[in-house]
């Protein structure tokens, strides 16, 4: 017996998420997020260095992955780091379904873009 893997993605742009943005992906109760990675096409641009994207269930949308640099064009795979709360909300996200917000820091000449891509492992 074992345990199926899910994920959702999202494309989202830089410009589209200098204000939180709440996205299509909504993970369902008791889950497990197993992997967020961001499909950067576009690097994030920055005039000041906040070429930053962070995760949450929030308009603060850093509940699940703090301010990451997105800076270059590749596979980020985004992580709760060091954060205990962060990471007890990846081991289980809780009794009611969470809705994701993503949220960038200012573009400066080039919009980022990409595709963000959850997995979890949704509770029974």
């Amino acid at each position: 017996m074992g345990w199926a893997e899910l994920a959702q993605s999202q494309a989202i742009t830089q410009t589209g998420t200098e204000t939180a943005l709440a996205t299509n992906i909504v993970i369902p109760a008791n889950s497990t997020i197993v992997a967020i990675d961001l499909l950067v096409t576009t690097a994030w641009s920055s005039a000041t260095t906040t070429y930053t994207v962070s995760v949450g269930t929030s308009a603060t949308a850093t509940e699940l992955v703090a301010a990451t640099n997105a800076n270059a064009v590749g596979k980020l795979a985004l992580t709760p780091g060091t954060d205990a709360t962060a990471t007890g909300k990846w081991i289980n996200t809780g009794t009611t379904d969470i809705r994701l917000y993503v949220l960038s820091g200012a573009h400066n000449v080039t919009n980022g873009a990409g595709t963000l891509v959850v997995r979890y492992i949704q509770a029974i």
